[in-house]
């Protein structure tokens, strides 16, 4: 037979348990609840301000002009890596 006043000390033992582990719930919930509640601080770049004026460009700090190749320098470049790859299938027969 099942000693009910053991039976009746594990139950109040499992339920104490238990409402400890729901209230430490209820803690995390809040805090998490709390944090959200608080303004969101922006991440990245500020939007650029419509009366702030552009700063001005000094001749150092210009942008540098894009360099372009040549019809021959290109001939040259797709020569070369017709050869590279004409190596890399004789070595892969």
């Amino acid at each position: 037979m099942v000693d009910r006043r053991r039976y009746g000390t594990l139950l109040a033992m499992a339920t104490e348990h238990i409402v400890a582990l729901l209230i430490a719930e209820r803690d995390k919930l809040n805090r998490a609840i709390e944090a959200l509640g608080q303004p969101v601080k922006e991440v990245g770049r500020p939007p650029k301000s419509a009366l702030a004026a552009p700063a001005p460009v000094s001749v150092e700090t210009a942008p540098k002009k894009k360099r372009h190749v040549s019809a021959a320098a290109r001939k040259k470049m797709a020569a070369a890596q017709k050869k590279r790859w004409a190596a890399l299938k004789a070595v892969g027969k």
